[in-house]
Formats: C-alpha cells, structure tokens, sequence
C-alpha cells in the first residue's frame, strides 16, 4: 500500500509538531508513507534516519509572491501530474483546503483522509490533528515528537568539539525567523553570567544567517563569554543535531531549535515572548518562560525585552539538579 501525507504549513517547528501524527500513519499501516511538504521544512535535513517516512516530495508554493511551480491553476496541474507518478493508494490531508482534496482526486487517489472541509480558522494546531486521526483511524495520539540520532553521529560530535561531563554543555538558540521572537543578547548574556559563576559552562550558539540573527550572535562573541562559545550558523541542521544531542541542555528563543532539541529528548527551555504558549509547551521536553508582568503569551504580546534572565537561571538548576 502506498500512502501520501499532505503537511503544508510553513517551518521547521511544525514539521516536528506534525511527526507524532505522520508517524501513527505509518504504524497503523504498517508501511512507510511518503511526505508533501514545502521546502523551508527541511524535512530532509532531520529525518533521513525516520524508517516511517519514504520519500520527501516538495510543494514549491509562496503564498505571498504566488511564483511557485505549484501555485496557481497550472501549478495544480504539474502537482497532480508529480503524484500521479506515485500511484498512491491513500492521502491523509492535514489541511481544510478543497485544493488538495482536488489536487488529489485528480491524481487518482482513491482513498482520501482530510482534514472537515472549509473550518480552518480557530483550528487548534494539536487537537485538530489527534481528533482526525481518531475519527478516521481510531488512533489516540500524544504530542510528543521523537527525532532519531545516528550513534556513530553524536559519537563524532562528541568527540569533536571536546564534550566534558565537568561541565554543563548548553545550547542557546538565539536566533528565529520573525523579530519580535529573538530575545535581546543582554538577556542570555544575563544569563551567562549567572551560570558561569556556578558552573564550568560551553555554550553552543545556534542561529541562522539573518541579519538581526547575526546581529545577537556577534554581539554575545563580542564578550568575556567568547571563549565559552562554540558557534553553529555555517552548519547545516544534520551536523548540528548530533551536536545539541550532547548537550545537558537547550535554552531557546521560539525557533527552530526549540522544536529540534525537545524533539532530540534534550530538556529545553523555550522564551516566549510573542507566540502561543502552545509552541513552547506541546511536547513533555518543553519548559517555557513568559515575560514577566503576564499572564499568557501569544501574538503580539511582544515581550521580548521582559524576559528575566533570573527566571531562566532558576529553571536551568531546576531541570540539571
């Protein structure tokens, strides 16, 4: 049986939110099923070693520039050749759209799973998926992704960038995609300096190549700290993961890192300073941090500049004792 599942939200963070579901796909049936998901998920980069998943098929669509060669009327039509091609048996369609139930009737899928027609806003990201997958499969489904970690990898890593169990070994992602997310390098400086005064610390700092991401990250190696720095940004994500797999510890604005490492089985604590609390607290690895002076967090809460470094350092001692 051949099987294709359709999760085409943007992100990395999503792509590890949706795994658990995909996954149970996959076991119910007993047979690894192929993904449709956009690039910037890079599903590819962190689960080549996932024997639930078959093949990575990309959906090219930009919902802003609409240039995508699957965007528009003849877009639909490349896609519906591309899955032809397949000869999959079923589609589990995480997603209201009637253009993907098209898309897929027109590829010849017999069997179509989707998610109710026309009722994506107020979607609940967790619950809608646990509920399809209930009703369609009779499945119950916990929200707690697994990413796998080649031994030989992390041995390597360990190796490599000199892992010492005398010292705490720290992720910091200080980067993210949206602006209001990143949290101001005075604050994991703050931070720093709490621990280093207890603890021997090496500090792994990830980030990606933006601007304002580069911005934080020189401005941390700008530091007494630098010889306690390791920085990632030139590393794609498959090197990367076997180096936060060693580490004791993440400490993460809302970011691709905060999903990666909860997912690796690293404790995480997530800064949340301008998103749902949801993403910083689905899986049981997630330990999130609010600004101070609320109650909750979503968008445009906008607190990046009210999260206190002495309510991460609590937490950190918390978690490693």
């Amino acid at each position: 049986m051949k099987i294709l599942t359709i999760q085409n939200r943007m992100g990395i963070g999503d792509m590890v939110i949706f795994l658990p579901f995909i996954e149970a796909i996959a076991n119910k049936f007993n047979t690894p099923v192929s993904l449709l998901v956009k690039e910037n998920s890079k599903a590819s980069h962190f689960l080549d070693n996932n024997k639930n998943i078959k093949d990575i098929i990309i959906l090219d669509r930009d919902n802003e520039k609409k240039n995508g060669i699957h965007d528009g009327f003849l877009g639909s039509i490349k896609l519906i050749k591309e899955l032809k091609n397949y000869n999959f048996d079923k589609v589990f369609i995480f997603n209201s759209s009637l253009r993907f139930k098209l898309i897929c009737q027109f590829a010849s899928i017999k069997s179509i799973h989707q998610y109710p027609l026309f009722k994506k806003k107020k979607q609940h990201l967790i619950l809608t998926a646990q509920n399809f997958l209930n009703k369609e499969l009779n499945i119950q489904v916990n929200s707690n992704p697994y990413i796998l970690i080649n031994d030989k990898d992390a041995q390597y890593a360990k190796s490599k960038y000199n892992f010492s169990p005398e010292q705490k070994n720290i992720l910091l992602g200080i980067g993210g995609s949206g602006e209001t997310k990143r949290i101001p390098s005075k604050i994991f400086l703050k931070f720093m300096e709490y621990c280093t005064k207890e603890f021997e610390c090496k500090f792994f700092l990830a980030t990606g190549g933006r601007t304002g991401e580069q911005k934080i990250l020189n401005e941390i190696l700008n530091t007494k700290f630098k010889k306690n720095c390791i920085r990632l940004d030139k590393l794609e994500i498959n090197k990367t993961l076997p180096i936060i797999k060693n580490c004791d510890i993440s400490i993460c604005n809302d970011s691709s890192f905060s999903h990666l490492s909860a997912a690796i089985k690293i404790p995480t604590i997530v800064l949340m300073a301008d998103t749902p609390i949801l993403y910083g607290s689905y899986s049981p690895q997630m330990f999130p941090i609010i600004p101070d002076n609320v109650k909750t967090v979503g968008h445009n809460t906008l607190g990046k500049n009210n999260i206190n470094p002495e309510k991460i350092f609590k937490k950190f001692k918390e978690i490693i004792y």
